[in-house]
Formats: C-alpha cells, sequence, structure tokens
C-alpha cells in the first residue's frame, strides 16, 4: 500500500521524470548529463581550435559561462532529463553551425546557454485526476478558511503514505509554490512538511509558501530540513464570521445594517441552493452576470481561488442567489465546504453593474441565517490583505510608501475597496504568512506572481 501511494504522488509528474540515466532525481544524474554535455562541447571545442588560422576564443568564455550554469544546476541538485539532454545538444549544434558561418555572437550566444539549458528546472503538472482524494480530504479539514481552494485544477498534490494528508502546490521557474496550509489530518503535517521538503530537493526546487497560518508558519521553520531559512513575511488576515457569535447589534454595525436595508428597500430576496441543483437557465443567467464584466470566468488566481464556475466539478460547492423585485437574478456568491460540511469559504462574488448597492452584504447577513439552520458555524468571507496598512490613518514615510505602493496594484486587484467592504463585518481574523529565503526573493517573487496573475489554461 505504501509503494502505491508513493507512486501515486508523483502523478502528472512523469513525464518530466523520465531520466537519462537509471538512477533517481539527485546528483548523480545531473552529474552524468554534466559529463555528457561536457564531452560533446570538448570535441567541438577541439575541432574548432584545430581549424587553421582560428583566433576567436569567444568561444572559451561561452563554454566557462555554460559551465557555470551547470554548476549551478549540480548545487540546486536539479535532475537531467531525456528532453534537456536532446535540447542541449541542439543548442549545440546550432551554436556550431553559427560559429562555422562566422555569426559568432549568435553562437556564443547558444554556447552559453547550453549549461542553462541542460539544467533548466523542472514544472510540474495538474492533477486534476486527484479530485477525489483531494475533496475528500477538504470535506476533512477543519478550521482552514483556506482549505477549498486546494480543488484548484491547476494544481499538483503531495499525500503523505496513507494519504491522510496532502500539499497542494505547483512548480514554476524551480519553485515549488504551496497554496496555503496542508489539508488533512493535522496531526500528520508535520510529517508531511519534512517528506515535502526532501521531495522538492531531489527535484531541485526551491519552496515558497503563499498564505500559511501561523502554526503552519513555525512547522514550515521548524520541519522542512532540506529548506532552512524559510522567512515568514505577514500579507493579511483572514476574515472569518463566527456564527453564533454574530449578530448587527451596535454602532460598529452601522454601515452593515444600512447596507442590508437598502436592499429591502428596493425589494431584493436570496436563495441558498447546491450548486449541483442549479438548472441549466439559472446557470446561463449567472454567467451571464460574469460576462458583463469581461474579465473571463475566473482563469486567474491560484491560492484563493477556485475555477470550473458553477460547472458542477468541485464537489459540495453552495450558491448564494440575490433577485431583485422582478425577480431577476442581480448577483450570487459561491461557497466552499469544508470542516465536515460544518465552514463555508467564500470565492468571488459576481453581481449585474445595475444591482443595488449592498447586494453583497445582503447575501452574506442572510447566509449567516441559513448557516444557523444548517449547523454551519464558521464562514470565511475573504482573505484581507494589509488590513493595518489600510486602516492606519498616521501613516510612517515608510508605511506611507508601501500604501502608494499596494495602491499601485488596484487594476489587478482592488485591495482597499475589498478591505473597506469587510471590515463591516468586524470578523478579522488570524494572520497568514508569506515564507521565502531572501536570497530566492527574486525568481520566488516571479513565480507567485506568474500564478495568481497570469491567466491559466483550463484544467479538466
Amino acid at each position: 500500500m505504501r509503494d502505491e501511494n508513493m507512486a501515486v504522488r508523483t502523478t502528472g509528474l512523469t513525464a518530466y521524470r523520465e531520466t537519462v540515466f537509471t538512477a533517481g532525481p539527485g546528483t548523480r544524474v545531473p552529474l552524468m548529463g554534466a559529463l555528457v554535455l561536457g564531452s560533446l562541447v570538448l570535441v567541438w571545442a577541439a575541432e574548432r581550435s584545430s581549424r587553421e588560422g582560428s583566433t576567436d576564443h569567444g568561444w572559451f568564455i561561452a563554454v566557462s559561462i555554460a559551465g557555470l550554469f551547470v554548476a549551478r544546476g549540480l548545487h540546486l541538485r536539479r535532475p537531467i532529463t531525456l528532453p534537456h539532454l536532446t535540447s542541449a545538444t541542439i543548442v549545440l549544434v546550432v551554436a556550431n553551425f553559427s560559429y562555422r558561418a562566422d555569426h559568432t555572437t549568435v553562437g556564443f550566444l547558444f554556447l552559453s546557454v547550453s549549461g542553462l539549458v541542460l539544467t533548466a528546472p523542472l514544472g510540474s503538472k495538474p492533477q486534476p485526476e486527484q479530485l477525489a482524494r483531494v475533496a475528500e480530504l477538504v470535506r476533512r479539514t477543519q478550521l482552514d478558511p483556506v482549505a477549498p481552494f486546494a480543488l484548484h485544477s491547476s494544481k499538483s498534490y503531495f499525500f503523505n503514505a496513507d494519504s491522510s494528508a496532502a500539499i497542494a502546490y505547483r512548480a514554476r521557474l524551480g519553485v515549488a509554490v504551496v497554496a496555503g496550509d496542508p489539508i488533512g489530518e493535522k496531526q500528520r503535517f508535520g510529517e508531511l512538511v519534512s517528506e515535502f521538503s526532501e521531495f522538492t530537493s531531489a527535484h531541485g526546487w526551491r519552496i515558497a509558501v503563499l498564505g500559511a497560518s501561523p502554526e503552519l508558519t513555525q512547522l514550515w521553520q521548524l520541519r522542512a530540513f532540506e529548506h532552512r531559512g524559510l522567512h515568514p513575511v505577514p500579507i493579511g488576515r483572514d476574515v472569518v464570521v463566527e456564527v453564533n457569535d454574530f449578530d448587527l447589534v451596535g454602532r460598529r454595525f452601522r454601515n452593515l445594517r444600512q447596507a442590508v436595508s437598502r436592499t429591502r428597500n428596493f425589494g431584493v430576496t436570496t436563495e441558498v441552493l447546491p450548486e449541483v441543483a442549479l438548472t441549466e437557465p439559472q446557470r446561463e443567467d449567472l454567467l451571464g452576470i460574469v460576462d458583463e464584466w469581461g474579465q473571463g470566468r475566473q482563469t486567474r488566481g491560484f491560492s484563493m481561488i477556485l475555477d470550473h464556475l458553477l460547472d458542477g466539478r468541485h464537489p459540495g460547492m453552495l450558491v448564494v442567489l440575490a433577485r431583485d423585485e422582478n425577480g431577476q437574478v442581480a448577483g450570487f456568491q459561491r461557497y466552499g465546504v469544508s470542516g465536515n460540511g460544518r465552514e463555508l469559504s467564500l470565492d468571488v462574488p459576481w453581481r449585474r453593474h445595475d444591482a443595488p448597492n449592498g447586494l453583497d452584504e445582503r447575501m452574506i447577513v442572510d447566509l449567516v441565517e441559513y448557516a444557523r439552520a444548517h449547523s454551519v458555524t464558521r464562514i470565511s468571507l475573504a482573505f484581507a490583505a494589509f488590513p493595518e496598512l489600510f486602516g492606519d490613518h498616521q501613516r510612517s514615510r515608510l508605511g506611507q510608501l508601501a500604501y502608494v505602493a499596494v495602491r499601485a496594484g488596484d487594476p489587478l486587484i482592488r485591495l482597499e475597496s475589498l478591505y473597506r467592504f469587510l471590515r463591516k463585518f468586524n470578523s478579522f481574523s488570524d494572520k497568514r504568512f508569506v515564507l521565502i529565503r531572501w536570497r530566492e526573493v527574486l525568481i520566488a517573487a516571479v513565480a507567485l506572481l506568474s500564478l495568481e496573475f497570469v491567466p491559466h489554461r483550463r484544467e479538466y
């Protein structure tokens, strides 16, 4: 059984792990691959040097640069696969022809990058076939608002030996980006983190964690033995409504009460139903609202957003519909389910352009009433990025610079308006952190941002 589970861990990576030699993806394979490439380079260089009258020794610098790339790949323990060696050989052939045709600059460039091509980092592939296993772990995960987002179809998964816990991640640019905390049995997380650290190290991957809770932040620092030096950077807080303690009484909820009352005056009504219960006409109406915004049907996102909008792929999803006084759908919200059905997490909400103000607040307040009647105890509304930054009206110079920098990202995600919406609920909860090593901050930042904001292909 253990061998079977170990095989499943790397499902989706098989095509990338067909190595040239029989050794595993550790130091031996890169070393042997480097020797093969080095032999080819030396043979080519000797032939080049033997040409009568040759005075160009730029190739020696190019070979040195290629050697530095190979040495770096050896240091990072990157595996050499058949595609790696094939690609590097092609690059060398192009370099050789370029030199022979007296295109020395082109030849120099191709020869220089041959080592980089040979030791290029592997990526990971999505594993949508693991949906059922992941969905079961999400269902059992408690007190983790981010758990339902492990179902995103672009993610890869690393399971422990008995499949009682898993880590959702995606490897890009040599960085294994972990999304949120592990899912499943919490008491197995320490062992899981250690095994994942060994697994990623064997593939030549660094680790960055996006959205770790305080408890798991400490666990990553203690148990990721192959990736010492992960530094926590706070990036925001969960916003979680405790259903049994929530009410609209008091001055601090005045703005929320006004928003809800406004929608009632407009005749808005709401309904909560499972996503799989939507009829085809209802689904088309809701997707029509999404299309009004012209931003695609959730083709971006990684850590705290789901794809496959309203198609029933993700198990257990709930949908809240809001209708205007004429009975037409004015907006909707979709929620993932975890904690054995007792915890909900809001995906991206949608509303018509002409919907009355307060529509989202109304759907949430009515969902709280639904939750009380259906034994739901917690509703996660969103992740609030940098709430202290937006809430501080007497910022220091450094704080003001940070505020301006964050606001510059408004075209991608309107963080300040999201904060102003969320503060109406007075439900800011635990902090979330990015875990990163300082020497890897630039490449990790590129990997993180590309996963979050670059549109991805739909995975089934």
